[in-house]
């Protein structure tokens, strides 16, 4: 009988060693699968394939962190800044550059630390929110204000310009790109300043010169009266870039609306005022203006600026438009619906297109036509030399009229209009755009600007 009972509990405890083992095995076996299904080789126990997998692991692990370390050391001699906070907006780590833009001391990243302690800047900080929450790239401009501790170098210290990228980062982490753009926006206001310095020393000389040669002009007969009227052409044509480079000097010198003389304006009135001016131009190739809109159209504008803006839109639909076309202008408002406390729409904006009929904008050269000096035809920039003697045959005052040589003079593009009418709708905080128009496939300007019902006018 003792021995009929220790048979029976030999065999029990045998069925539970071998229903643990196997439990044992398939174990291992799923914790390979999880480690790395390629390690696994059914040569081998599974005690010795989990030893390799692990062996395997540790070496994935020791080539990770030395890429890791290759790109933190990447990142360290950058020459821009880098820096990462966690979801909590504390520094977990930034380079020599971020340090060195942000006005940081190496002892302060010993332990991290909410980043509003360390930098002073509320706009980097918006910029990392915004990226957090919109889960995608972001990008910021901004004027950073360096503060030191030090009060012997407050006097030294000056504000520079900054764009930041935000980049969304894993576990609500966000990493911040930051370049210095202090030097490019050093180097644009010089460029410009130069052109603003040629300009105004070109002006006196152009103006003397236009003075002599009209004095001439009537003391001269043909052939040599011809000539002088074709270099009066060239002075007006001369003195109208200048006055374009003086114009766009101005606005950039200003601020965005602080040098707008605003007030009410019916913006169809000065649209058919506009295209009044240059009806003779029009008329010589048989064009004509077709307006859809309202009647009226009151908004706050400067009305000498938006006037240039009308001017040099149609000017260049009536250079560029065949004979016997149409030039459509379109205007209306639309609303921009955006949510609010009360649930309604709260800002509307005006919409301004200007369609003509002709060859409309290499698609490669869309992105540039609002850049300065910018011609996508290069036949469209023709010029006049007075030396070429195959210019003088064609362009013979006995075989042109005195309306063709004012058109030389006159109408020769120099490459700014698009700009000047780009920096006058953004001084109204508005934007422009152009496109080839599906129908026409001649060029579309599309101007939107801000817009808000009139005041009634108070009854006397």
């Amino acid at each position: 009988m003792r021995v009929l009972c220790f048979l029976l509990g030999l065999i029990v405890g045998l069925a539970l060693w071998r229903w643990q083992r196997s439990r044992y095995n398939a174990k291992l076996k799923d914790l390979l699968k999880e480690i790395d299904a390629g390690i696994a080789v059914s040569t081998f126990s599974s005690t010795s394939q989990l030893a390799l997998a692990i062996a395997h692991s540790q070496r994935v692990r020791h080539q990770l962190e030395q890429q890791t370390e290759t790109y933190r050391r990447i990142l360290q001699i950058a020459p821009i800044g880098y820096l990462q906070v966690d979801d909590e907006n504390r520094l977990l780590w930034c380079n020599a550059k971020a340090r060195e833009l942000l006005v940081m001391t190496s002892d302060q990243q010993a332990k991290p630390r909410l980043l509003l302690e360390l930098v002073r800047s509320y706009e980097l900080d918006h910029l990392i929110e915004q990226t957090r929450e919109a889960k995608s790239p972001c990008k910021s401009d901004w004027t950073f204000y360096p503060v030191s501790l030090d009060p012997s170098k407050l006097s030294q210290q000056q504000a520079y310009a900054l764009r930041g990228y935000g980049l969304p980062l894993p576990v609500d982490q966000v990493g911040i790109f930051l370049e210095n753009r202090q030097e490019t926006i050093t180097l644009v206001q010089q460029r410009d300043r130069w052109a603003s310095d040629v300009a105004h020393e070109l002006k006196t000389p152009l103006t003397s010169i236009r003075l002599v040669a009209e004095t001439l002009q009537t003391r001269l007969e043909p052939p040599l009266k011809d000539w002088v009227d074709r270099l009066i052409n060239e002075t007006i044509r001369l003195s109208n870039l200048v006055q374009d480079l003086l114009d766009l000097s101005q606005i950039d010198r200003n601020k965005p609306g602080h040098s707008l003389k605003l007030k009410t304006t019916d913006l169809v009135e000065l649209i058919f005022s506009a295209w009044t001016n240059l009806e003779p131009l029009a008329r010589k190739k048989h064009l004509r203006l077709d307006y859809s809109g309202p009647e009226r159209l009151l908004m706050q504008l400067d009305e000498p600026r938006m006037y240039r803006v009308l001017v040099n839109l149609l000017d260049n639909s009536i250079k560029y438009s065949p004979p016997r076309q149409q030039i459509r202008v379109q205007a209306g408002v639309e609303g921009l619906n955006q949510p609010s406390e009360s649930g309604t729409a709260t800002n509307q904006q005006v919409r301004l297109e200007v369609i003509d009929a002709g060859p409309g904008f290499p698609e490669n050269a869309l992105p540039y036509v609002f850049e300065r000096f910018y011609r996508a035809d290069p036949s469209r920039s023709h010029s006049v030399s007075l030396c070429d003697p195959n210019v003088l045959s064609v362009t013979d005052p006995s075989k042109n009229s005195s309306h063709d040589q004012v058109d030389l003079g006159e109408r020769n593009s120099s490459g700014l209009g698009l700009a000047i009418v780009q920096q006058i709708v953004e001084a109204h905080a508005g934007s422009v755009s152009a496109s080839n128009h599906p129908e026409t496939g001649g060029a579309w300007l599309q101007v939107y600007l801000p817009w808000q019902q009139p005041d009634p006018a108070p009854k006397n």
